[in-house]
């Protein structure tokens, strides 16, 4: 059995925006964890509309009073889809140069303490956007942008040495994946989208290397 407290660091997606069961992808997957016997704690500190600018200040605190130094802990993060969204009429929120300078800085002293790890964005269904979750956001996010900081992400993390899942390659074409986008509000999965996502981390070796020891 392993003994480990995982914190998961990102935006809606990390925090499971728009699954029914208010599980998301973290809380599926320790659960699954926990039905082969391994002793998680999960802690989720994912924020809707958080872009790297947003993490970067905030990750370390919250990650520190979530690991005790007396005990096995581990960094996920998953961040990204926000830097690569417009804000329509105002350019890219976080443009990419910047995006990526955000993701060294975090993974950088992430590493330099806890073992950690990064997953990437996942595709959207560009024919349901601009996004307007309320009167004051007008968002547009597109895959082919999406698709370029995917790609410089998994630049960077190779870079540093820290493991990366591309989420995006996989699931841009995957037909079970669209439909569930197309379902929803087009950038959040639903409750299959979702358990799609677990699926393909709960078989990746970086997860399975901090499990299986």
């Amino acid at each position: 059995m392993t003994h480990l407290r995982v914190c998961f660091v990102g935006d809606s997606i990390t925090a499971g925006t728009g699954d029914d069961d208010f599980l998301g992808w973290p809380g599926r997957l320790c659960a699954r964890e926990r039905a082969k016997g391994h002793d998680l704690a999960l802690y989720n500190l994912g924020v809707r509309g958080d872009t790297s600018d947003q993490i970067r200040p905030r990750w370390r605190a919250e990650c520190a009073a979530r690991t005790p130094a007396d005990v096995s802990c581990a960094l996920l993060f998953a961040f990204g889809i926000n830097d690569s969204c417009e804000d329509v009429g105002k350019g890219p929120r976080v443009p990419l140069e910047r995006s990526l300078a955000n993701a060294r800085a975090i993974l950088s002293e992430a590493k330099a303490w806890l073992p950690t790890v990064w997953i990437g964005p996942t595709p959207v269904d560009d024919s349901k956007m601009p996004m307007r979750p309320r009167p004051s956001i007008n968002y547009h996010f597109r895959n082919r942008e999406i698709a370029r900081y995917a790609l410089a992400f998994r630049g960077l993390a190779a870079e540093l040495n820290i493991p990366y899942l591309d989420l995006f390659t996989p699931f841009a074409n995957d037909a079970r994946f669209a439909a569930d986008l197309a379902a929803g509000d087009g950038v959040h999965p639903l409750r299959a989208g979702y358990a799609q996502m677990t699926d393909a981390i709960e078989r990746w070796p970086a997860w399975r290397a901090w499990l299986d020891v």
